[in-house]
């Protein structure tokens, strides 16, 4: 019984020590390992933040465009890019977004010049003497070249154009006829001076008589109603205008 008592009070101071030992360790090793000073910088300076706007816009150009689908695009976007590949191949450009400047550059320039190129056919068109100019009928032209005519004005018998005309029921040509019958009669008159370049008006201008300037006046603009207008011309049209005419070419005195 009292070894039992003793191995008791032995095992309990042994606890005991061995419990005060581990407090002075630990606070040791806390006094050891505690931090006085944060070693850590911090940048404080003054940050300005940066603003990126309108990238897309900015970015847009064909120098940043790194993929191509040319083969499911359209056939002018397939046709602009074989022409900016040409150029760059012709001269030697290494720069695909110069070649694309190229070639747009060089498509606007031969957009204008096919514009220039139609306008001056449809205009030359306007201005030619044949017949109904070229819009004009082809039953007009299989008689005689009107420019033929005009050169020489003086030298036509009209009357037997006309006759010709009438007899074909190709009115709009014997009014024509009977436009040219009536400058040629004015010019002998020297109230006009003949001119194939001339327009009616430069003719009305050139007219001092009133009474002869009001019948050019009328007869020019049945002239221009039934021969540039295109209008088909029946018996009874072409009988009334024939009259107008026929009245002023008697009343002309060369």
């Amino acid at each position: 019984m009292n070894k039992r008592i003793g191995l008791h009070i032995v095992l309990f101071m042994f606890v005991c020590f061995s419990f005060q030992s581990i407090q002075a360790v630990t606070h040791d090793e806390f006094i050891i390992v505690n931090i006085e000073n944060d070693t850590l910088n911090i940048d404080t300076s003054d940050i300005k933040p940066r603003l990126f706007n309108n990238l897309k816009e900015k970015y847009s150009n064909d120098a940043f465009i790194y993929e191509r689908t040319v083969e499911n695009s359209g056939w002018w976007t397939r046709f602009k890019q074989w022409l900016s590949d040409k150029f760059r191949s012709l001269f030697n450009i290494k720069n695909a977004g110069q070649a694309s400047k190229i070639t747009d550059l060089a498509i606007k320039i031969g957009g204008v010049l096919l514009f220039v190129l139609v306008v001056y056919f449809i205009f030359r068109a306007i201005i030619n003497k044949e017949g109904a100019w070229v819009f004009g009928k082809s039953s007009d032209k299989s008689i005689i070249p009107i420019t033929d005519i005009e050169a020489n004005i003086h030298a036509t018998n009209f009357k037997k154009l006309i006759d010709e005309a009438e007899t074909n029921s190709n009115y709009r040509l014997a009014i024509r006829y009977y436009y040219l019958w009536l400058l040629k009669n004015l010019s002998a008159a020297e109230i006009i001076h003949y001119d194939v370049e001339k327009t009616n008006n430069d003719y009305r201008n050139e007219i001092k008589i009133p009474k002869v300037k009001e019948d050019f006046a009328y007869t020019s603009y049945l002239y221009n109603y039934i021969w540039y207008g295109e209008f088909d011309v029946n018996n009874e049209q072409f009988s009334k205008a024939k009259h107008a005419f026929s009245t002023f070419l008697n009343s002309i005195k060369a």
